[in-house]
């Protein structure tokens, strides 16, 4: 079937329209990070670069390293932006965009976030690594889309009786990450379920002028326990990555940084050495 052009808008060039770039010019391992500024940070680490390109705060750096292609793409903040960078980088590996049609043959990606998070446990010291076994979600955006059986229900049903969760807020949902990705890539981090909230203040529990709804909610987020899991972070983008990556099929995780404990209120005075260190072991273990 093919796909009108409303539903998947290109660039005049063919570009997919926000990524605003060609299938060739991405790789099949993906790095992902939020800020555009990360990028190049990710990319020297690369043996060459060999495409760049920038469309607002969507940079891609495509190069290069021990031999095998990769890609530095930054996503912007938020859920939101994730699902416009997931459908695209989607679209790029399993739709022909001259025809409009669905590939038989359709490219397996492999996309590892980089990020920065707040730890909802008072043991995870600020600058931990944190990898992500499951994304859990606050946002919603799943619920938009079909997901029988990618959501572990079982677990969200029992998060939703521990923290009385308010039925005027999105409803959560819990993904799982990729195993092979984690047992190459994080093997030696702390592991837990990582959080996204729709937002970095209220939605985070953060209270400066406006006063909080549901003032409460963190503290019961990271008392809840389930089969000796439990939520270890919070930040803003990978229940959707998991989420989206599930339903198209390809492999996803996420490593984050502690820049902050909520439960201990420290906060890093300089986190950059600790982004920079986690962005060369991933480079180092991603093939």
């Amino acid at each position: 079937m093919k796909i009108p052009a409303s539903e998947l808008p290109l660039q005049p060039g063919g570009q997919i329209y926000h990524l605003g770039i060609h299938p060739e010019d991405l790789a099949d391992h993906i790095i992902v990070v939020g800020d555009p500024g990360r990028v190049p940070a990710v990319s020297k680490y690369f043996d060459t670069i060999d495409f760049k390109h920038v469309n607002r705060e969507l940079v891609t750096h495509t190069g290069t390293l021990r031999g095998k292609r990769i890609t530095a793409l930054s996503t912007g903040m938020g859920t939101d932006n994730i699902d416009i960078v997931m459908n695209e980088l989607d679209a790029l590996a399993s739709i022909d965009l001259k025809t409009m049609e669905v590939k038989e043959n359709r490219r397996t990606l492999n996309i590892i976030r980089i990020g920065t998070c707040g730890a909802l446990q008072p043991e995870i010291d600020v600058h931990s690594f944190i990898a992500a076994r499951y994304g859990f979600g606050f946002d919603g955006l799943l619920h938009f889309y079909q997901h029988d059986g990618i959501s572990d229900e079982e677990l969200v049903e029992a998060f939703v009786k521990h923290t009385g969760w308010n039925e005027h807020l999105p409803y959560p949902y819990c993904v799982e990450g990729s195993k092979e990705l984690f047992d190459r890539i994080a093997f030696d981090m702390v592991e837990g379920i990582t959080a996204s909230a729709p937002g970095f203040f209220g939605p985070q529990g953060r209270e400066v002028r406006a006063k909080l709804q549901y003032p409460n909610l963190n503290s019961k987020i990271d008392s809840f326990r389930y089969h000796g899991r439990k939520i270890t972070n919070l930040e803003m983008e990978t229940s959707a990555l998991y989420g989206l990556g599930k339903i198209f099929g390809h492999n996803m995780l996420t490593v984050c940084v502690a820049i902050a404990n909520r439960i201990t209120h420290d906060f890093s005075k300089d986190y950059h050495p600790y982004v920079d260190k986690l962005i060369q072991t991933v480079v180092e273990r991603i093939f």
